[in-house]
C-alpha cells in the first residue's frame, strides 16, 4: 500500500489532510468522508495497521529506518500533519465563517456530502439484498444519531479516555462525526473548546517561558483531560484501524455500502436550515471557556423559498457539490494521465 511520491503529490497529500483536519472540527461532517472521497481511506487504515507490536520492537531496537517505511511514515507524517496544522490554522477561519454566515457554510457542507454520495455510489454496482440492507441500516443510524439527546458533560478521566476512543470514529468511520458524537456524549465543549484552548495557551507559555501555568489547579486540570482524551484517540485509531482492515478485506462491498448509508444519514445532522439549541442550566445558559454559548443541540426547520437567502444557500449546496466533482473530474484525469 504504500507508495513513492512526487513533490506534487506530497502537497496534494498534505491540504487533503488539512481538508480532513477542518472536517473532524465541525459537528455533523466527517474526516473519514473526506478521506474516502480523496481516495486515500484504505491506505490511511492500513497505515494505522501497521501501528503494532512489530512496529514497537523496531522502535525498541533503534531501527527507526525500518518502523518508518514498514508503518508508512511519509504518508502517516503528511495527513497527520496537515490535520493537527489545520486545527490551529485553516480552522479558525472556519470558525469565523461559522460565526458570520453559519446558514452558507451549513449548505456548502449539504452540498458536498451530496456531492459525495454520488462519487462514492457511482462505482458501486453491487446492489445485492445484503448490500441494500446495509445501506439502509448506515442511514437509519446517521438520521437516528442526529436526533438523539445530549448527555451531561463528564469529565471522569476514564470517560474522557472513552471519548477518545469514540471521537476518533469520525476520523476512522466516513459518515459518523466524531465531533457530533461529542456532541451527544456531553465532552465536545469540555474535550475540543476548553481543553485545546487550555493546550494551546499553555504552549505559548513554554514558548515565552511562562511556567507559572504548573501552579494553576485549573490548567493542570485542562491538560490532563487532554493528554488523557489523547491516549484514547490514539488507542482508539489503533484498534479501529484493525477492525476496520479487517472487515474491509473479508467483507468490503458490504461495508462500502454502509458507509454509504451513513454518509446519507448524515445530511441530517448537516441540514443548513437550524437553529442552535443552547445549554441551559437551572435556567442559565452555559459559555464554554472563551464566552461563547455552549451548543447542546439543533432545532431543524424547512427553508422559506420567499427569502433571498434561501436560494442564496441552495447556489452554496450547488458549490458544494460541484466542488466535489471537480476534484472527481481531476482525480480521474490525473489517474488518467499517470497511466499514459
Amino acid at each position: 500500500m504504500a507508495r513513492n511520491r512526487s513533490f506534487l503529490d506530497k502537497i496534494f497529500l498534505f491540504i487533503k489532510g488539512l481538508s480532513m483536519g477542518l472536517a473532524n472540527k465541525v459537528p455533523g461532517v466527517s474526516g473519514g468522508m473526506v478521506s474516502f472521497v480523496f481516495g486515500f481511506y484504505e491506505e490511511l487504515i492500513y497505515s494505522f495497521r501497521k501501528i503494532n507490536y512489530k512496529a514497537f520492537l523496531l522502535l525498541y531496537n533503534r531501527r527507526f529506518k525500518s518502523f518508518y517505511y514498514y508503518v508508512n511514515g511519509t504518508f502517516l507524517l503528511l495527513v497527520m500533519g496537515g490535520s493537527v496544522f489545520s486545527y490551529f490554522s485553516v480552522s479558525l477561519l472556519l470558525d469565523y465563517f461559522l460565526r458570520h454566515y453559519e446558514l452558507y457554510v451549513w449548505s456548502s457542507f449539504f452540498g458536498m456530502i451530496i456531492g459525495s454520495i454520488y462519487y462514492i455510489s457511482k462505482d458501486f454496482n453491487d446492489w445485492r439484498r445484503s448490500n441494500i440492507i446495509s445501506m439502509v441500516i448506515g442511514i437509519v443510524i446517521g438520521i437516528a444519531i442526529s436526533f438523539m439527546s445530549p448527555a451531561k458533560e463528564n469529565d471522569n478521566l476514564w470517560f474522557v479516555f472513552f471519548c477518545g476512543i469514540i471521537g476518533v470514529i469520525g476520523m476512522t468511520l466516513p459518515g459518523l462525526s466524531g465531533s457530533f458524537i461529542l456532541i451527544l456524549m456531553g465532552n465536545y465543549v469540555l474535550l475540543l473548546v476548553d481543553s485545546v484552548t487550555m493546550l494551546y495557551k499553555t504552549i505559548i507559555d513554554v514558548f515565552t517561558g511562562d511556567f507559572s501555568f504548573m501552579d494553576s489547579a485549573v490548567r493542570i486540570r485542562y491538560l490532563k483531560i487532554i493528554a488523557v482524551f489523547t491516549l484514547g484517540s490514539g488507542f482508539g485509531l489503533v484498534v479501529t484501524s484493525h477492525i476496520l482492515g479487517y472487515v474491509l478485506k473479508r467483507w468490503h462491498q458490504i461495508v462500502t455500502s454502509l458507509i454509504i448509508g451513513f454518509i446519507a444519514g448524515s445530511l441530517g445532522i448537516v441540514w443548513p436550515w437550524k437553529m442552535e439549541v443552547h445549554k441551559i442550566v437551572d435556567g442559565i445558559t452555559v459559555f464554554d471557556i472563551n464566552g461563547d454559548k455552549v451548543i447542546e443541540n439543533y432545532k431543524r426547520y424547512m427553508p422559506d423559498f420567499s427569502q433571498l437567502e434561501t436560494w442564496i444557500a441552495i447556489f452554496f449546496i450547488v458549490i458544494g457539490a460541484g466542488l466535489v466533482l471537480l476534484i472527481d473530474k481531476f482525480g480521474y484525469e490525473r489517474k488518467e494521465y499517470s497511466n499514459e
